[in-house]
């Protein structure tokens, strides 16, 4: 726009002059203070940033489309293997097999005993036309023995096939809390598969550096980072040692890392690994070559209340995988916190992808971040804390004697309970949970409920079921392994050669969903309107006209609905017996004041006083109290609700209240 001839008449625009303009603003308030925000690494978050200049770019191996793919973890492998043909024909072109041994399955998974339930799973997927992607948790190397049995089965040369085997034992160590033999085993056995696979001419990747792990655990996005990287270099290291060369091990490796809600942090972390793990490549002599970075959007950002809200956030968190870089992206449905998706629910995680790519034409574009202050601002700061980190494990040992000590999960931990606090204020809001609640929400339709177990999944990961009493074989090479599995042995069969001496045991890492504590709230609410028949209730008492109250039972409204207590609005009071008699008409046991301040002043005491008068169990008061709090608190208010205040304390002891 620069021929435009009114361009001139305007004076150019620099931070100097928008500086100046927001000191106007601000009249004399902390910049910092009132306009940047900090992630969970205390990463400065500006307002503005310039425009980007030369900054260093890491690509992705093939321009254009990242692979649209799509879970398959329906238990019976026959049911599994229908909607994968339905996604497969729907315009997905990948596919993660999830088997119920590994920590993802939640409860599902395909249940994959032999070679024919793996066949059976697979039956019509033509293998040479599609990525595949094993995700078994600590049964990882028997089940791709069966894969690789199989491939061999229908004809399929190893070098024309795209494959992840998804081998992650530290992964399975962190999420399950145990590895059956020692680490100087596995990481021979390791070094054995790989040569299994070379002189078979296997073109995929063997080993995988999970992110989902820490990230379920609470990880920052810095944290997860570091976690990954150190993974990878344990993997390189275990190889090495094996006899392989630096350059085949780090060709062995894939990523995977979480996409969540926040786009820019999302979008710089992706960007991040590329530069981290090039300069892992530079550290061991090697010349940068372009890593496969899988990404899988957020378990721990679902919800299940109000489901729907998990499509936006879904939407959110691929549109940023997509363009910070991803190879492969794994949308998880809209209803996976619920129970196992059906149809419906896995067409929508697909197709927002496919919108992404063919309408939105996102992959047209090599790096769109790219030039863009923000995005580099926060790639740059990421590398540098992630690297820290990284070098932090490093000094303790590595992944393994970080876990070992507990001081990785020590660090999560710490994060993850400010992230909880957040929560618990609402600082970091949960639409449709913690923020703007429907009560009145339908059900929505799932294959099969999420198993009892699995709906608060604070608790730890489970580990894979232990293997029959069968006779083990001696044999622990891979390719013996596939030999056997080629000749019909289970799975029972082949996980028995895992069992070695010295097995490892650590804390195991939690896995969690930050909307838990709610949801929590909310089935305490269903609970006891299936006993009773009716929801617990908080009269709201409104003083004054509406312009005076409105604002504020709006508030109270939304915080009370978010535990599940059904808010009974009123039009506003200006008598106290008017007052007292319609909350004995509403059933509440309980009830909150609001109005304005002016208004407080004169009427909040005697409101609060009629009200436990009249025989109120609880009375709340919304907003700060101020000077009123002490005679607030003789009149009978219980506890004062404001935005920042502990609305998860707020809202269990009004629960415990309501239903003594």
């Amino acid at each position: 726009m620069d021929d435009l001839s009114f361009a001139s008449d305007f004076p150019p625009a620099t931070r100097e002059r928008w500086l100046a303009l927001v000191e106007g603003v601000l009249k004399g308030a902390d910049f910092e203070r009132r306009l940047v925000s900090r992630s969970a690494d205390g990463i400065a978050i500006q307002p503005l940033y310039p425009k980007a200049e030369g900054a260093p770019r890491v690509d992705r191996a093939q321009a254009g489309r990242w692979r649209v793919a799509q879970r398959v973890d329906h238990p019976d492998p026959a049911k599994a293997n229908e909607l994968a043909l339905l996604d497969l024909e729907g315009g997905a072109d990948a596919l993660t097999l999830v088997t119920r041994t590994a920590p993802a399955a939640r409860g599902f998974g395909v249940a994959i005993d032999s070679l024919a339930d793996l066949d059976r799973a697979l039956d019509g997927v033509m293998l040479d036309l599609i990525h595949l992607r094993l995700d078994a948790g600590g049964h990882g190397r028997p089940m791709a023995a069966l894969l690789l049995a199989l491939a061999k089965r229908r004809g399929h040369t190893l070098s024309d096939l795209s494959l992840d085997l998804g081998l992650d034992p530290l992964g399975a160590l962190a999420a399950q809390g145990r590895m059956s033999a020692s680490w100087d085993a596995v990481a021979g056995r390791m070094a054995d598969t790989l040569g299994h696979l070379t002189a078979r001419g296997f073109a995929g990747r063997a080993f995988l550096a999970d992110g989902r792990v820490h990230h379920e655990a609470g990880a920052s996005e810095a944290q997860e980072l570091a976690a990954v990287l150190a993974t990878g270099v344990s993997y390189l290291r275990a190889l090495a040692a094996g006899g392989h060369t630096l350059d085949a091990a780090r060709r062995a490796l894939a990523f995977l890392l979480v996409a969540d809600a926040d786009e820019f942090f999302t979008v710089a972390k992706f960007r991040a690994l590329r530069r981290l793990w090039a300069r892992v490549e530079q550290a061991c002599g090697l010349e940068p070559q372009p890593i496969r970075l899988h990404a899988e959007t957020a378990w721990r950002m679902t919800t299940r209340r109000d489901p729907w809200v998990n499509m936006l956030r879904t939407t959110v968190a691929a549109f940023s995988a997509g363009i910070g870089g991803a190879d492969a992206l794994t949308v998880l449905p809209f209803t996976t916190a619920l129970g196992l998706p059906d149809a419906f629910a896995r067409r929508v995680a697909r197709n927002t992808q496919l919108i992404l790519l063919d309408e939105a034409n996102l992959a047209r574009v090599a790096d769109p971040a790219a030039g863009a202050g923000g995005f580099e601002a926060l790639t740059e700061a990421l590398c540098e804390k992630a690297w820290a980190l990284f070098q932090e494990i490093e000094r303790e040992g590595g992944l393994l004697e970080s876990l070992q000590a507990g001081q990785l999960q020590a660090r999560i931990a710490t994060v993850r309970a400010q992230r909880d606090k957040a929560v618990a204020t609402r600082k970091e809001p949960i639409t449709g949970t913690s923020e703007f609640p429907n009560l009145g929400e339908a059900a929505v339709a799932v294959l099969m409920p999420m198993p009892a177990a699995q709906e608060n999944s604070t608790q730890q990961n489970p580990a894979p079921s232990p293997a029959p009493a069968l006779a083990a074989p001696a044999e622990t090479a891979f390719s013996a392994l596939v030999a056997r599995a080629g000749e019909g042995a289970g799975l029972a069969h082949l996980a028995g050669t895992a069992a070695g001496a010295a097995p490892v045991a650590v804390a195991p890492l939690p896995s969690t969903r930050t909307a838990e504590p709610f949801e929590r709230l909310r089935d305490r609410s269903d609970a006891i309107l299936a006993r009773t028949g009716e929801r617990p209730k908080v009269f709201l008492a409104n003083l004054g006209p509406v312009a005076a109250f409105t604002a504020r039972a709006t508030f109270a409204k939304n915080l009370f609905e978010a535990g599940g207590l059904e808010a009974i609005m009123t039009d506003g009071f200006s008598g106290m017996d008017q007052l007292a008699a319609a909350w004995r008409g509403s059933k509440a046991r309980l009830a909150c004041l609001c109005s304005s301040d002016e208004i407080y002043a004169s009427h909040a005491v005697e409101a609060a006083q009629a009200l436990r008068a009249a025989g109120c169990d609880a009375v709340y008061l919304a907003g700060r109290p101020g000077e009123l709090e002490a005679a607030l608190a003789a009149a009978g208010v219980s506890a004062f609700v404001f935005a920042g205040c502990d609305t998860l304390q707020v809202l269990t002891q009004a629960l415990g209240t309501a239903d003594a």
